[in-house]
């Protein structure tokens, strides 16, 4: 039984940490101060099903674009990694921040920046596609969905997790994540260099 849910887990713990739902929280507080109810459930809905479908089409397509150009698995395993690598320092370094500059009153505003980059960013779609290639496609598109799942439900209960957590709380466990986002990235980049050292 554990040898069946093996690729599912191993899928998903990569994907979580890229996604980051627990981090994303303050950022969809901030883009959605004085909506309304109405108004935040749009955005919840149009950021989750904006992340989905862009993963999900890039987890589809992402493969066959990088045959046409001529780019190998090892390739988009090396230079994913030093993205993810790149991303995840940026992110630790003090200062740094995901939020970009966007008006919270935007009717838009789940799309951009809530849904894409923010949930589903370079580091979800490269590791999606890292994902696909290592565990299949089945284990991966679940553990996609459930993420997605989870995202929903973080930015559903948002203001209650934040008072659980705290605001610290949540820059904690962000920092956490992105330690973890960065070991995947040089994880990557020695799968990569032992495919074109040893192909």
């Amino acid at each position: 039984m554990l040898e069946k849910l093996q690729p599912f887990i191993l899928a998903f713990i990569p994907i979580f940490v890229a996604v980051d739902a627990i981090g994303n929280i303050p950022i969809f507080v901030s883009l959605v101060e004085g909506s309304n109810k109405k108004e935040r459930r749009r955005a919840i809905s149009d950021s989750v099903t904006t992340a989905t479908a862009v993963a999900v089409v890039f987890m589809f397509v992402g493969k066959w674009v990088l045959r046409l150009i001529g780019i190998t698995i090892p390739d988009f395993q090396i230079a994913g990694g030093l993205l993810l690598f790149v991303i995840s320092l940026r992110l630790l370094l003090p200062g740094a921040s995901k939020m970009l500059v966007a008006n919270g009153h935007d009717k838009d505003v789940g799309v951009f920046p809530l849904g894409t980059p923010l949930i589903t960013g370079p580091a979800v779609l490269t590791t999606t596609l890292m994902m696909l290639d290592t565990h299949g496609i089945i284990p991966t598109f679940v553990s996609l969905m459930v993420n997605m799942l989870i995202v929903w439900l973080t930015l559903v209960r948002a203001d209650g997790i934040i008072k659980i957590m705290g605001a610290s709380g949540t820059r904690a466990f962000s920092k956490i994540m992105y330690i973890l986002l960065a070991a995947i990235g040089v994880m990557m980049i020695r799968r990569g260099l032992t495919g074109v050292i040893f192909p």
